[in-house]
């Protein structure tokens, strides 16, 4: 049991240090700057008092996913040759 530790802290000391890691903090987003993924986590603590707090960032995200989703489809659907030759 012991052995797995240790293999496992060695790999994630090595990842620490890789280059896409630091690339990822220095992108990441400060703490006071507002995201609809904060909002959602802060508000997970009033979902029984005042719901909408997270409810609104949940919607946000799932409109803009889907939005996403439709247009990655629609571009498919339109400059994919192999769909092109079916139809």
């Amino acid at each position: 049991m012991d052995d797995h530790a240790r293999v496992v802290r060695g790999l994630s000391l090595a990842l620490r240090e890789q280059k896409f890691v630091q690339a990822a903090r220095a992108l990441g987003v400060r703490p006071p700057t507002p995201t609809w993924g904060r909002m959602l986590a802060e508000g997970r603590d009033y979902l029984t008092v005042a719901g909408w707090i997270s409810i609104f960032p949940g919607v946000a995200i799932m409109i803009t996913v889907l939005g996403i989703n439709f247009l990655g489809d629609g571009l498919r659907n339109l400059l994919d040759p192999r769909l092109r030759r079916q139809t």
